[in-house]
């Protein structure tokens, strides 16, 4: 066989410049593996300035670790969503730190305190926009630009009056009920009536997108609403991610999506403000004219850019987290038909006081979801036990104490939805499904801050009786015409970063027997 010499080291001139050129390259590449061992030192031991180094030997952290170098102990964060039970890395540190109160680690490049339990969010709560303030990771940030969700102060302030007008009780009865009745009642006709088996997720997040389209853009064209929605499942994808902007990642892909919609969003903006000012639209059709016509409280009125980006917010908040919990609705109730007859007897009585006269079923209104009692009881231990979002970061406004332990300026807090509802301390049998925890007196009334589904303080979820009012008028159609039963009783479900059956959740779809199981 022969041999290349070109390759084998020699006495010729040419061969000692290629060895000499091997030599300089692996003594410059282990140069920079020296300098990056010596930066990962220095980040893993947070090397201060002189005459800091006192001050920091002086400090009492929270018990815990920060894990590796730079990516701390983020995968196994994210391992654990992916296993369907977040708050299994939260009770393994509370376990091995003997710590139920606050333990320290690093989560997306930042050293965080994660505060446990009911007195964690109560203090988070409570502080917010004194000691705290919101905080998203870096991936979230730069695809929803600045919007209400990554705000703070009094531009948060502000920017939640405007939109609140739009996502309250009121704005059902005077703008919605029409549209989310028509919708909800259309969709079920469409993908359930007739079917042998349906695909829960998909469909719920088909309707919801749809419906928020509607709602919020009076958007019923078909091929751009399904463009949008396209976009938004890669968008999804990648909000919570490493933002490594590279070809083939998720960050990559969700930010070529997200400028595809917000291209999208800013065209229907500038067709909305011609169609207002020629007298083709109203002022108060939707929420994308209210944003055009009315100013702040100082008078100045929301930029283009800035409205796109509150929009993008909405069509997440008001579909995503509401179609993972309609899904773990519908696999709560296939899994107890015992509770599924209770929601039913409510929804039938309802139901026979909406016949009219010439036997058609009136619209729902509000008077009709408050009577949905039990229903809203089993919602409410639904997003108990699978929370649509696991929890939210806060970032440290200065230098805190909490528990005795010391959590610098900067610092970011942790506060978990999954670890606080399933702490037998609050939910005796905290695995158990059992909606009566919510009847008046039941587990949740007697620890404040202990039911978090929609957060609390002054973030509280802007569109928490918005979501009751759309999962509940789902929830009253799809039982008066459909049980079912699941395909997969055991199917795993992943949070990503939304709870979501592997498979989506299909369901057989039964013809109606108002019976007793």
């Amino acid at each position: 066989m022969a041999i290349n010499n070109d390759v084998l080291p020699s006495s010729s001139s040419s061969s000692s410049s290629s060895s000499s050129f091997f030599i300089f390259a692996s003594s410059s590449a282990f140069t920079a593996l020296v300098v990056l061992l010596l930066l990962l030192f220095l980040y893993s031991n947070k090397v201060v300035k002189p005459g800091r180094r006192d001050v920091k030997s002086r400090l009492k952290f929270p018990p815990g670790s920060y894990g590796w170098p730079i990516v701390g102990e983020t995968a196994e964060f994210f391992r654990r969503c992916m296993e369907g039970a977040p708050e299994t890395f939260i009770n393994d540190r509370v376990e091995r730190y003997q710590c139920d109160r606050v333990f320290k680690t690093s989560l997306f490049g930042e050293r965080v305190a994660i505060l446990c339990g009911a007195s964690g969010n109560k203090f988070l709560f409570s502080n917010e926009n004194k000691l705290v303030h919101v905080w998203w990771p870096a991936s979230v940030r730069r695809l929803l630009g600045p919007c209400l969700a990554t705000s703070v102060g009094d531009e948060a302030k502000m920017m939640r009056k405007m939109l609140s007008y739009f996502v309250n009780p009121d704005a059902f009865m005077r703008l919605y009920s029409n549209t989310i009745d028509s919708v909800t009642r259309q969709h079920i006709t469409t993908h359930w009536q007739g079917k042998e088996e349906v695909t829960v997720f998909p469909a719920a997040k088909l309707y919801l997108f749809e419906l928020a389209c509607r709602l919020f853009l009076s958007l019923e064209e078909p091929q751009c609403i399904a463009k949008l929605a396209a976009d938004f499942n890669i968008f999804l994808k990648g909000l919570v991610s490493n933002p490594i902007n590279f070809p083939g990642t998720r960050f990559y892909k969700a930010r070529r999506a997200t400028a595809a919609i917000k291209k999208q969003l800013l065209t229907l903006v500038r067709q909305r403000k011609v169609a207002l000012q020629m007298g083709g639209a109203s002022p108060s059709q939707d929420l994308l004219s209210h944003l055009l016509v009315t100013p702040n409280q100082n008078g100045a009125f929301m930029s283009e850019a800035m409205i796109v980006n509150n929009i993008l917010m909405l069509l997440f908040a008001g579909h995503d987290t509401s179609a993972a919990a309609i899904t773990s609705l519908v696999k709560a109730l296939g899994e107890h038909p015992q509770v599924y007859h209770k929601v039913f007897q409510e929804q039938s009585e309802i139901a026979s006081s909406k016949v009219g006269a010439a036997g058609d079923d009136e619209l729902l209104q509000w008077e009709d979801i408050q009577k949905m009692k039990y229903s809203w009881n089993v919602v409410s231990e639904v997003m108990r036990l699978t929370p649509s979002g696991i929890g939210v970061f806060r970032e440290a406004l200065t230098d805190l104490k909490y528990e005795g332990y010391d959590i610098p300026k900067g610092w970011k807090l942790y506060w978990s939805a999954s670890f606080t509802h399933r702490d037998a301390n609050l939910f005796p049998e905290p695995t158990k499904f059992d909606p009566s925890r919510f009847d008046e007196g039941g587990d949740h009334t007697l620890i404040p801050f202990s039911y978090v589904s929609f957060g609390g303080g002054p973030r509280m979820c802007i569109g928490k009786e918005f979501a009751k009012i759309i999962i509940l008028t789902f929830l009253h159609h799809l039982v008066n015409r459909f049980r079912w039963d699941l395909v997969i009783p055991d199917e795993k479900v992943e949070y990503d970063p939304t709870p979501i059956p592997v498979k989506g959740l299909p369901v057989r779809v039964l013809p109606h027997i108002p019976s007793v199981p």
